[in-house]
């Protein structure tokens, strides 16, 4: 049966493995699958908002990511209990909670080292070569038009405004190691629900908010088909708990960003809730109201002043957290007819007030601080570089039309020993696909992406160190 909560994987023989006792479910699975891979365990080494930050306490990818999966099986549940019927129409613990766990824990797992700012550096990378870097071989400086190997038109957004929503995708169904090339061999429910943005470069629509950005890449489209297939769903269709996870991964933004400025000391717990008491966003919101009782209460206690400021910052996130999970819940239940039909459009958050105004503290303290910025322009800087060594090292070859032939240079042979066997043999693999992403130059260019984004922050600052000192 097609549905939402297929259970279904990539491989035509989906369900002959796994737990042989029985203990998980296919979802729960998913999750383990998930958890012990290497894509995971690098988030630890890229940014969220502080990069290679000293402070152990503050935030990475890693951490945030968690906490999106911790929020997201929270909210699943109280929308369950909360509702007088059964919302999901499948069964909380073994289905619900696992997939959202699972699409909590990886839906960042294909960004770029220094997270936003490294996707606009790859972005801009192509953006200053657009006018040869996608129809033509040869320099930089002497290029030659190809003709049926160059990257379509459509797909050149793919590059220019890249996005490490389909790159984790990508990551996870292709990049990752299995005998039948299927990545982490996830459920087709875990799969459905993990596209963030349900459209390809082709069907973009920047007037909707789910569709407005490229969801998976042209060289995943089959997979997806394939997925859509097994869950009923159809281009442009996003699957309803998708919607519980955008809405965590704002909570995330909005609440825990600030969380990690105020540990920090840049901004006092004091400081944060006078804002929030003035802002007409977030002034009458009972969250705020009982903070600041408790700060007073916490103010007549004679603790000391380091000992206050933490017990201040614990209870500012605990009563945040549980306003905004409340109306993510809320909103869920209110639009749970049109999200289960595919007609819902708007972000659940947009409709409560203090994530908001919670995130223009977390914009103005935080993403606009000066360290932040200084960091987020020593690794755009790098990456840039680091584009143009492995550009050199990828398309400085003796055949072009065999991307693992001889090097033709020292430089490139040096690059080129230093790139993923396994991503390389993705870019080589013969039976790649009909469509066009098996122009050679698509190919060249995702495998260019694949090396870039896949880099921790200080792999790509040490690489970039090294790779400055080779002259010319």
């Amino acid at each position: 049966m097609n549905t939402i909560w297929s259970a279904r994987r990539l491989r035509e023989k989906d369900l002959s493995d796994g737990d042989p006792r029985g203990w998980r479910s296919y979802f729960q699975q998913d999750y383990d699958r998930l958890l012990f891979s290497t894509p995971v365990r690098r988030l630890a080494d890229k940014t969220q908002v502080w990069p290679m930050d000293e402070n152990d306490g503050v935030r990475t990818r890693l951490t945030h990511s968690h906490e999106v999966a911790n929020l997201a099986r929270s909210i699943g549940s109280r929308i369950a209990h909360a509702s007088t019927t059964d919302i999901f129409g499948a069964d909380l613990h073994a289905v619900v909670e696992p997939i959202l766990s699972s699409i909590g824990l990886a839906h960042d797992l294909g960004n770029p080292p220094f997270g936003h700012q490294g996707e606009a550096a790859i972005g801009y990378w192509f953006k200053v070569r657009e006018d040869w870097i996608f129809d033509s071989h040869g320099s930089e400086q002497r290029p030659k038009k190809l003709d049926k190997e160059k990257v379509a038109e459509a797909l050149r957004t793919e590059f220019l405004k890249f996005d490490g929503n389909p790159q984790g995708f990508r990551l996870v169904t292709r990049l990752q190691t299995h005998v039948d090339r299927v990545g982490l061999d996830l459920t087709a429910g875990t799969l459905a629900a993990l596209l963030k943005y349900p459209v390809g470069a082709r069907n973009l629509d920047e007037s909707h908010a789910s569709n407005k950005k490229v969801g998976y890449f042209e060289s995943e489209s089959a997979i997806v088909e394939g997925v859509r297939a097994k869950a009923g769903l159809s281009e442009g269709q996003r699957h309803p708990l998708t919607w519980i996870m955008e809405a965590c991964d704002d909570i995330a933004y909005s609440i825990l960003d600030v969380d990690d400025v105020m540990k920090k000391k840049i901004i006092s717990p004091d400081d944060v809730l006078t804002i929030l008491m003035h802002d007409p966003r977030s002034s009458t919101s009972q969250a705020v109201v009982e903070a600041g009782i408790r700060f007073t209460k916490v103010h007549d206690s004679g603790r000391d002043a380091d000992v206050a400021r933490d017990i201040k910052i614990g209870y500012l996130r605990a009563f945040l957290i549980e306003e905004l999970i409340q109306g993510a819940s809320a909103a869920f239940r209110d639009a749970s007819e049109a999200i289960f039909s595919f007609t819902h459009e708007k972000p659940l958050m947009d409709a409560i007030p203090l994530c908001e105004a919670l995130k223009s503290v977390a914009r103005k303290h935080a993403f606009s601080n000066t360290a932040v910025l200084k960091m987020e322009a020593i690794g755009a800087s790098a990456l840039d570089g680091l584009m143009s060594f492995f550009w050199r090292a990828i398309s400085e070859r003796k055949d072009f039309q065999d991307i693992s032939s001889r090097r033709t240079s020292a430089v490139a042979k040096y690059g080129w020993s230093l790139v993923s066997p396994n991503y390389i043999e993705e870019a080589c693999r013969p039976k790649y696909d009909t469509k066009d992403s098996a122009a050679v130059r698509y190919r060249e260019l995702r495998l260019l992406t694949d090396m870039v984004s896949g880099m921790t922050n200080s792999f790509a600052l040490k690489l970039w160190a090294q790779v400055r000192q080779i002259p010319g």
